[in-house]
């Protein structure tokens, strides 16, 4: 039984980037945060300290490895900042403290949240050196999660990686994701998704001061999971940010589209002005409401079903809206990034939605009538009106395909195949064999496949974090995800293949089977978890992706 407190679950609760613990998050207000030791430069002795563009910070250790959290990258987006394009952090004279997470950036869940949240952690093995430095990108469905959640720790991924690793908060909801050109900055012109920005900004930051952490600039992996995927995705194709990056690893990501995971750019307009309108100010008064009440009214037009709603599109996410700068595009529409990419999905992607405690809270199919209806209201969160007769279409075709496959057949089975191929793995899969037709830069293939405890099934979305960054252990987690021989061996090696890929382009592991590059007519996806720990398969579960192809619900990339 999980101990009191928010759960993994809850603090994701409506969102499909989640993450993978029990945690309170420690924070600090920012104007608490820089403890001032001295005027002088550090000798270098313990505790471990640093020196960034703006300042000395003062870290601690995590066993060998050295943790400095709450480091400022952006000034605070507060005040006449809200809606700002993110300003670089002013400089501090003496050494700031660096050993207490940033308050989470404001939402609903987590206690303590706080506008005031661009602040960054980095573990690293030595501040001398030049290692490579991953970038992780926390998921949370654009409005919840924080980077310093317990699952995300750094420091395993870091000492065993031979890593410098970067975690960081961003904004969320409606201060990190819109577009309303009466909100432009007016610096940069930039009206629309100011957590895009951040995560921008927290790039040329980690470009301007890896090298005080012992990080190699010029060697920067940047991972993220659901939305932190989709948002590692999305950054590699901008211009300024593109150099900055040497490859990426997308883990279940939520590859953006309207009207599922987006608002339009009428949509946002609108609802800028409606929030306005309620709160009895303009759009550009909206820079000087409590921040609460401008969270809760933004929330409050996404509540209830999603053909019920004033807006027609943002139906089950709001991520970033399509404004011409900071998002060009949707990804099926838009060019391949070019880089080297490791792509991740997860076997059972929406088990996650349909297991215990699911986040909507969602309810499951008890028999084929159910199965139906359910089907039904899930399509409506991605199209107003969606062909008549799909959902019965897709439930035949995926009746017949596990049946077929050996998989299960029960309406629950189903329904979570649907949920979770619709939202994740369909997108993740074509834009996989788009890539593999048409750009020449490698990429490399993962389904995770290791199974969680009962009464958990199956191997739901965001089951990668924890083994990831080998976290699976920790009391919140270990009851889902286990922490025994194999868990620490399915976990060593996703840290060596990331790490490996970090390190030298290529996923590879000493004494291991070779990974080739992922090409749609071989086995050539890596399948991590079970027994067996890693094997090489063709794309799983092939008819049903078919299944989609011929919905014409979720867009196939062009």
């Amino acid at each position: 039984m999980r101990s009191p407190g928010p759960s993994r679950r809850t603090v994701l609760a409506a969102t499909a980037a989640a993450t993978a613990a029990v945690a309170t998050v420690t924070s600090h207000p920012a104007a608490a945060a820089a403890a001032v030791a001295g005027a002088n430069a550090p000798s270098g002795a313990a505790p471990p300290q640093a020196r960034t563009a703006a300042g000395w910070v003062r870290g601690s250790m995590a066993g060998p490895v050295a943790v400095f959290r709450g480091v400022p990258y952006a000034r605070p987006p507060v005040g006449a900042l809200r809606f700002a394009s993110p300003r670089p952090p002013l400089p501090w004279s003496g050494v700031r403290d660096a050993t207490a997470f940033s308050a989470p950036s404001l939402q609903t869940v987590l206690p303590g949240s706080s506008e005031d949240s661009l602040y960054a952690n980095v573990w690293t093995p030595d501040t001398a050196g030049r290692r490579p430095v991953l970038v992780y990108i926390h998921g949370g469905g654009w409005k919840l999660g924080s980077a310093g959640l317990p699952v995300y720790d750094g420091a395993r991924l870091a000492e065993r990686g031979d890593l410098v690793v970067v975690t960081f908060n961003y904004r969320l909801g409606v201060f990190g994701f819109g577009l309303h050109e009466q909100l432009a900055d007016p610096r940069t012109g930039s009206a629309a998704n100011w957590g895009l920005q951040d995560q921008a900004a927290l790039l040329h930051w980690v470009a301007a001061n890896a090298r005080a952490f012992g990080g190699d600039p010029d060697n920067v992996t940047l991972v993220g999971t659901s939305a932190g995927g989709s948002s590692a995705w999305q950054l590699a194709l901008l211009p300024e940010v593109r150099p900055l990056l040497r490859r990426i690893v997308p883990i279940s990501a939520a590859h953006v589209w309207a009207p599922a995971l987006a608002l339009t750019p009428a949509d946002s307009r609108t609802a800028f002005e409606t929030v306005a309108a309620r709160l009895s100010t303009t759009v550009p008064g909206l820079r000087e409401v409590p921040a609460t009440a401008l969270r809760d009214a933004w929330d409050g037009l996404f509540t209830g079903p999603a053909e019920q709603r004033p807006l027609a599109s943002g139906r089950e996410y709001r991520g970033p809206v399509a404004d011409g700068r900071w998002m060009r595009g949707y990804d099926h529409r838009l060019p391949d990034p070019g880089l080297p990419v490791l792509s991740v999905n997860t076997a059972t992607e929406g088990s996650f939605f349909t297991g215990p405690g699911s986040p909507t809270p969602m309810p499951t199919p008890a028999d084929d009538a159910e199965l139906l209806a359910l089907t039904r209201s899930y399509l409506l969160r991605g199209a107003a009106v969606p062909p008549a007769g799909l959902a019965e279409r897709l439930v035949t075709a995926y009746r017949a395909a596990a049946t077929a496959e050996g998989r299960p057949a029960d309406p629950r089975s189903l329904f979570t195949e649907i949920h979770g191929d619709g939202l994740f793995r369909y997108l993740i899969v074509r834009l996989a064999e788009r890539r593999a037709a048409h750009c020449q830069r490698p990429h490399y293939r993962m389904e995770f496949t290791h199974p969680v405890r009962a009464p958990w099934f199956g191997t739901p979305h965001e089951a990668t974090s924890p083994f990831l960054f080998g976290t699976h252990a920790i009391p919140s987690n270990a009851p889902e995800f286990g922490d025994g021989p194999m868990e620490r061996q399915v976990s060593d090696t996703f840290i060596d293949l990331i790490a490996s890929f970090a390190h030298h382009g290529h996923p590879g592991r000493p004494g291991s089977l070779a990974w080739p590059v992922f090409s749609p007519d071989t086995p050539s996806t890596l399948l991590l978890g079970g027994p067996g720990v890693a094997a090489l398969g063709g794309t799983s579960k092939a008819a049903q992706l078919r299944a989609w192809d011929e919905a014409g619900w979720v867009p196939r990339p062009a």
